[in-house]
């Protein structure tokens, strides 16, 4: 199967169906095709089969056209990141050899290369239109299931991105994952807060795949997101730990509008981890059900679930599930290295990295991913996920797991947000630094926090330096870019 098809068979199936709503525009499945199949064609006119397509901008429908339009022509579209720097933007189109960009003019115009055609949101629904775009049958020039699809740059927070290759199959396999470990609701009502410049947007295929329709809004904002909410009676969302704790923090400061989520009854996440004091907080307010999924840009999503039952198992008392990551999907294998790091095998497994064939050779192996993240696997079979293998801290000669640290000390008086890395340090070789985001920073009782920390924690993996800031940077799909926050630690 081929990522059009799933439009294709959808409009079929289902034509009148609302596939996307995109603030004031909706489209049913039919237009979608009819959209996606002049899009198809528009790609012969402006690009060539193997030619990379670049696409650039907050979110908006015309992404969507793109996300099936442009592998069906035989060509690959490439996702740039519209919160990166202008030079770091530019530096991604030439290392991808992008031929065309299209995307929201504001950003197009932030970019410096005349060499590449620039065609936005404007132009494309004026190309869609043309006559020339009417029928694209004859258009269609792949038809391999293999070939690259979607070339998205990893988010590099402990490293400088490298091109993560998709295939169709790639991306149809972790639509597939999905379904199988995540079933959807026959009337489910799907909003996507996330950029869609992220791996991330295969959610969006997954529910055309099932029927269903994506609400898009064009960033996250828990006022706008409690009322898009209500406005479509949307059922299911995924959220990074950043964007629900923000939710709750609006919640909290106008309860009022908890009223406008009644229709909510399940949230996704990953990303990053999800503290179970987070987690209670947001059920005893919500009542909805969680589900997590861990995967990354290589797995073209997620490859390993934990379910509702889990998480309502994990709530009423068992606590060791919430640390869970959780067991792999149908189709997906998992096994643990030597030295505890993950490892993936599946038909989701990314092609390689674009034009690096020492990464790629670093990272795979045999089929098998090599996804950099520290684990271990209990009795049960449950996944759980120790610490990315770069934020483990060796201090003294002790392995010390910032994420451990992290979810001990994130329940502290007084913390909202709490990130843990590694500081160089003379004696030990790394010692525990914690940057801290305080409900009240005049008011925050540092000794406190180190106390709280000392009742469940050896002496070792106690901060030794606690750092006050006002945010934790985080990128497009919300994890804190602890790369940075080590930078900051040695300017």
């Amino acid at each position: 199967m081929l990522l059009h098809e799933v439009v294709e068979q959808a409009a079929a199936t289902a034509p009148d169906a609302v596939a996307l709503i995109d603030g004031e525009r909706s489209f049913t499945f039919a237009q979608l095709h009819r959209r996606v199949s002049r899009a198809t064609a528009v790609m012969a006119s402006i690009a060539e089969p193997g030619d990379r397509v670049a696409v650039i901008g907050a979110n908006h429908h015309g992404w969507i056209d793109l996300y099936y339009g442009v592998p069906a022509s035989g060509c690959s579209l490439v996702f740039l990141n519209h919160r990166l720097a202008p030079a770091e933007i530019d530096a991604l189109v030439s290392r991808s050899g992008a031929s065309v960009i299209l995307g929201e003019r504001s950003q197009l115009d932030r970019l410096s290369s005349d060499a590449v055609p620039k065609f936005d949101w404007q132009q494309w629904e004026e190309l869609l239109s043309e006559e020339g775009a009417a029928t694209s049958a004859a258009q269609r020039v792949i038809d391999d299931a293999d070939a690259l699809a979607w070339l998205l740059f990893t988010s590099g927070t402990t490293a400088g991105p490298k091109g993560a290759m998709l295939s169709h199959r790639n991306v149809l396999a972790a639509v597939a994952a999905s379904t199988a470990a995540r079933p959807v609701d026959p009337d489910d009502v799907y909003v996507f807060p996330f950029p869609l410049c992220h791996v991330a947007g295969y959610n969006v295929v997954h529910r055309h795949s099932q029927l269903r329709p994506v609400v898009l809004v064009d960033r996250f904002d828990p006022g706008s997101f409690c009322r898009s909410v209500d406005e479509h009676r949307v059922t299911s969302t995924s959220l990074a730990a950043t964007m629900l704790a923000s939710l709750l923090d609006h919640l909290d400061e106008h309860p009022d509008q908890v009223r406008l989520l009644s229709s909510l009854r399940s949230i996704a996440y990953g990303a990053s981890p999800m503290s179970a004091t987070l987690l209670r907080r947001a059920h005893d307010l919500l009542g909805v059900d969680f589900a997590q999924g861990y995967g990354m840009t290589e797995l073209a999503g997620n490859a390993v679930f934990l379910d509702a039952e889990a998480h309502r198992r994990g709530l009423l008392g068992e606590e060791h599930i919430l640390r869970a990551a959780g067991k792999p999907a149908p189709g997906v294998e998992l096994r643990l290295a030597e030295n505890g790091e993950i490892m993936v095998r599946g038909e989701q497994v990314m092609l390689g990295y674009w034009n690096d064939p020492e990464a790629t050779g670093s990272a795979l192996a045999d089929g098998w991913l090599s996804t950099g993240d520290i684990g271990r696997i209990d009795e049960q079979g449950y996944l759980s996920v120790v610490d990315r293998s770069k934020d483990i801290i060796i201090t003294g000669g002790e392995n010390v797991s910032s994420r451990e640290v992290e979810d001990v000390l994130i329940a502290a008086p007084g913390v909202v947000r709490v990130a843990v890395v590694g500081a160089p340090d003379p004696h030990w070789g790394e010692m525990v630094c914690a940057f801290v985001v305080a409900a009240d920073g005049d008011r925050f009782d540092e000794q406190a926090f180190v106390a709280h920390g000392r009742t469940q924690l050896a002496g070792f993996k106690i901060p030794k330096r606690v750092i006050l800031i006002d945010e934790l940077p985080v990128n497009a799909s919300g994890k804190v870019l602890k790369n940075e926050l080590r930078g900051r630690l040695t300017t």
